[in-house]
C-alpha cells in the first residue's frame, strides 16, 4: 500500500479522511485487526497525531463501524418510486449485494452489538432501527397503519434478515436467488404473529404481489 504524501487538512478533513481510510481497509480485514501503525503510515501522519484526532484505538473503530453502517444504509435505500413490494424487495436485493462485497464490514458490525462495548452496540441498535422504520414506511405506503405489535414483528423480521444473512455468507448451502426467496417471504409470515386486522391486509397485499412477482 502507497503511503500518502504529508498534506495540510482541517481537523474535520483530517478527522474524516482517517474514517475513510478505515472503512476502506474494512475491504481486506476486520475492524479489530485495524493497525493505527498502518492508518497513520498511509494518512502521512505520525501515530501519536492519530490520537489527536480520536480518543483511543477504540474510539476510531467505533467510528469506523459507525461510517461503514452508514455507507450500507445508504446503499439499501428504497425507491419511493416503486411499489411497495417492489422497493422492499429491491432493497433486500442491495442488502444481499452489499454484505456478498463487504462480509468483514457487516459481520463486525453485526458482531460489535455482542460485544462489551456499549458504544458499539448502539451503532449496531440505530442501524437496525433505521432498517426497521423503512421497513414500517414502505408497508405504510400501502394503506397499512400498523399497531405496536406489527411494528415489533417488523423489528423482529429485520433482526431474522440479518441472521440468515450471516449465516449463508459463511456457509452458502444454497443459493443467493433462494436466501431472498426466504426473507422476502418471511415478512408476512412473521406479521402474522401480530394477529391484527391491520396487518392481515398487509399480509394478504404481501402474499398477493409475491405470487404475481414470482410468475
Amino acid at each position: 500500500m502507497t503511503t500518502a504524501k504529508r498534506t495540510r487538512l482541517s481537523p474535520d478533513a483530517r478527522r474524516a479522511q482517517l474514517i475513510e481510510l478505515g472503512v476502506d481497509m474494512l475491504a481486506t480485514r476486520r475492524l479489530d485487526e485495524l493497525s493505527v501503525e498502518l492508518i497513520a503510515q498511509t494518512a502521512g501522519i505520525s501515530r501519536g497525531l492519530l490520537f489527536h484526532y480520536f480518543a483511543s484505538k477504540q474510539d476510531f473503530h467505533r467510528e469506523v463501524a459507525r461510517a461503514a453502517a452508514q455507507e450500507m444504509i445508504r446503499r439499501t435505500e428504497p425507491d419511493p418510486e416503486l411499489p411497495p413490494v417492489e422497493a422492499l424487495r429491491s432493497a433486500l436485493h442491495a442488502f444481499i449485494d452489499y454484505v456478498e462485497e463487504n462480509p468483514d464490514n457487516y459481520k463486525t458490525l453485526v458482531r460489535g452489538a455482542a460485544s462489551g462495548d456499549e458504544q458499539m452496540r448502539a451503532v449496531f441498535d440505530e442501524t437496525r432501527a433505521t432498517m426497521a422504520q423503512r421497513v414500517i414506511a414502505v408497508i405504510g405506503q400501502s394503506g397499512a397503519v400498523l399497531s405496536a405489535r406489527a411494528e415489533l414483528a417488523v423489528h423482529g423480521w429485520v433482526a431474522f434478515v440479518e441472521e440468515c444473512v450471516v449465516r449463508w455468507l459463511d456457509t452458502r448451502d444454497f443459493a443467493r436467488d433462494e436466501l431472498l426467496e426466504l426473507l422476502t417471504k418471511s415478512l408476512p409470515a412473521i406479521a402474522l404473529s401480530a394477529a391484527t386486522e391491520d396487518v392481515r391486509s398487509l399480509v394478504e397485499i404481501l402474499t398477493a404481489d409475491a405470487a404475481i412477482g414470482a410468475r
